[in-house]
């Protein structure tokens, strides 16, 4: 209504919104040094100056410095409004480029009381993760801290990481607040390089303002004053830029019982003096004023731990160089992560060790978890009785994973033993867990769920060896077929024929009587593949079928060598039986492992109850097995390919293994 050309604000990301529409409308350009929201940017609008930085570009400082201590895990509390949710995702999506959890966002409503704090405080409490990132304004942040004090959440092991929007604010924070209740807290503050330029300003500034307010002592500035003012500084250089022109609005024809907004009227000079705004250039309280895509330029940020009553720097972060100790020291090799480049930090509880990020909460809820008792196959689930202490030990491969699965979820566990033959009888909810050598299966995964599976998959077929290599005297015909023997026996016959043609006429040693040249013919063939002829080869057509006739010779018997090295050598081990048929064809028994669901799936198959034998042990599975079905035995075990395993490394030599079916391995 005043027809401004410009407007410097507003204060808060919340009233942004409304203030834009209106500059959008009008064409004039809104200036705000404070609207720091993520979600302004969202508003397209071109009449929205941004002479501040954007929450987002501390995203990736935060999660440097998460990367660098390695914590896998971090709870986010934020102020529940647009300006808490507005840096949510983009913060989210840093931390998962570093391989780091969001498992819990705590949200805290802006007009939480102390009662609410602590409720959401003590759900924080009960969770494994100690690292929590907090996105908020310092007045709600300072009663958050002063609660978490009181709950104990400020001692060693605990790590809280604070955004700018709480330290660049911590001048406004009640000192006795922070003396108290934010000891050792980290923080992302936005740098603000000393110049000689800000002294002088600062100077000038403390005498205005005690002339205006001589009650009060030693004023200070923080951040958005700087920005401010340089906000004020690019609006005064662009409209000087712009020289003297007619600052007029034209006024919009507005309808019978339009509202105030609509009778609004545009600026002729917007446009013009957005276009200053927005290729100024200068060097302004917090160094380089330059405007990138409507808002202030990312800088370096400056990490700082909160000792005492005020923040101490103890390294920066910037886009190009990561963390650094100190700005002049910039990394040119490569993007740094390192905890080397910070300075020493005073942890929360006056700790100087790293806290590891979680912790098992003593409050937290215990699983009960139930270890199936199975005797025989002990190396997977094994459980003895402690006669001193009365209670039950249980080891195995299986507890073994387990137990690496619960140091790496940070869970704490009660074990209960039971004999159940089938899962199903689970369900009643009196436990959480079932962990031991369990197979993961259709019917099952209809009562319960499982994890992925830790084992390999599928039921096999547990067979003897039978050695199938001749022993008799024609062993040495085995090397080759009887079409190949033909073949060679041909081409001696061959190869004598064509030295015979073409020598007989020139070389007296294939001439006289016919059965001497037919003797020297093939005694010629026949005795190359063992030691050079006497006789003479003087055609050199004949040298060249006899080269070749010789390479020929070499290649059959190396190979035959070879074969028969061998079959004289090696066993030939061949499976007895080849598959589930030909068990079903000739009526013989097989075994499988007691109480086990292959006994369901041998009944599918069509096996007789009488031809199925159970076995208990990895022992007596090898003397059915040796026995055979003729003598009281088995001719296959049929078994999971983990148990399977376990009877090959006993008996390698004697059985062979032929897949059967799949399943989908043990699971939890």
């Amino acid at each position: 209504n005043k027809q401004v050309q410009a407007i410097i604000g507003p204060l808060g990301s919340m009233q942004a919104d409304f203030i834009i529409h209106l500059g959008n409308k009008s064409h004039v350009p809104i200036i705000s040094f404070s609207a720091t929201s993520p979600s302004l940017s969202s508003i397209r609008s071109t009449y929205f100056i941004r002479a501040a930085q954007n929450d987002s570009s501390q995203v990736n400082a935060i999660s440097a410095i998460v990367q660098a201590f390695g914590w896998k895990e971090a709870v986010l509390v934020y102020v529940d409004n647009e300006y808490g949710e507005g840096v949510i995702p983009s913060l989210t999506d840093a931390l998962e480029e570093v391989d780091t959890r969001v498992p819990y966002r705590s949200l805290i409503p802006p007009s939480a009381t102390d009662d609410q704090i602590l409720q959401e405080l003590y759900k924080l409490m009960t969770m494994q993760t100690r690292v929590f990132i907090v996105h908020m304004l310092h007045t709600l942040g300072s009663r958050l801290f002063a609660r978490a004090k009181e709950v104990g959440m400020m001692s060693k092991g605990y790590v809280w990481i604070l955004t700018n929007g709480i330290t660049d604010r911590l001048n406004l924070v009640d000192s006795s607040v922070v003396a108290s209740s934010m000891q050792g807290v980290l923080g992302i503050q936005t740098y603000v390089p000393n110049k000689q330029n800000l002294d002088n300003f600062m100077v000038r500034w403390k005498i205005k303002f005690h002339q205006d307010n001589p009650s009060v002592l030693n004023p200070t500035l923080n951040i958005f004053g700087y920005w401010a003012y340089d906000a004020a500084w690019a609006l005064a250089m662009a409209i000087e830029e712009m020289g003297a022109v007619n600052l007029t609005f034209q006024m919009l024809n507005a309808s019978t019982g339009a509202t105030d907004l609509d009778n609004i009227g545009v600026s002729q000079n917007g446009q013009k003096l957005l276009q200053k705004l927005t290729n100024t250039t200068f060097i302004g309280l917090t160094g380089k004023f330059s405007l990138v895509n409507g808002q202030l330029d990312s800088s370096a940020f400056q990490i700082v731990n909160i000792n005492g009553n005020a923040a101490r720097g103890i390294g920066f972060w910037t886009q190009e160089d990561g963390l650094l100790r100190d700005l002049n020291s910039s990394n040119t090799s490569k993007y740094s992560t390192s905890k080397s480049n910070l300075g020493s930090i005073i942890w929360p509880g006056d700790s100087t060790s790293i806290p590891k990020g979680w912790e098992i909460p003593t409050n937290g809820k215990k699983l009960k978890i139930l270890v199936p008792v199975k005797y025989g196959f002990e190396e997977f689930v094994k459980v003895t009785l402690d006669p001193n202490t009365n209670t039950f030990q249980v080891k195995g491969y299986c507890i073994d994973i387990f137990q690496a699965v619960v140091e790496n979820c940070l869970m704490l566990c009660l074990t209960t033993l039971f004999r159940l033959p089938c899962l199903m009888e689970l369900v009643p909810v009196n436990y959480d867990a079932l962990v031991g050598d369990t197979t993961i299966i259709a019917n099952r995964s209809l009562y319960v769920d499982f994890t992925l599976p830790y084992t390999k998959s599928g039921v096999v077929m547990l067979v003897p060896y039978k050695d199938n290599k001749s022993k008799n005297a024609w062993v040495f015909l085995k090397p080759l077929t009887w079409d190949l023997w033909l073949t060679i026996g041909c081409f001696f016959v061959f190869i004598a024929l064509v030295v015979w043609i073409l020598e007989h006429q020139i070389n007296e040693d294939f001439r006289g009587p016919a059965a001497h040249q037919f003797g020297t013919s093939f005694w010629f063939s026949f005795s190359t593949m063992v030691f050079a002829q006497r006789e003479r080869v003087l055609s050199n057509l004949a040298r060249f079928v006899m080269t070749v006739w010789v390479f020929v010779v070499l290649i059959l018997t190396q190979s035959y060598t070879a074969s028969l090295s061998s079959l004289l050598v090696v066993q030939n081990l061949q499976p007895t039986v080849a598959d589930v048929n030909q068990l079903l064809r000739s009526g013989e028994k097989v075994g499988y492992p007691d109480g086990s669901f292959v006994y369901e799936m041998l009944k599918q198959m069509t096996f007789d109850d009488s031809k199925i034998v159970p076995y208990h042990s990895v022992e007596e599975c090898d003397a059915l097995l040796s026995n055979g079905s003729a003598k009281g035995g088995i001719a296959a075990a049929f078994d999971e390919a983990p148990y399977i395993k376990l009877v090959l490394s006993k008996y390698c030599n004697k059985y062979t293994t032929i897949p059967t079916f799949k399943t989908a391995g043990f699971g939890f």
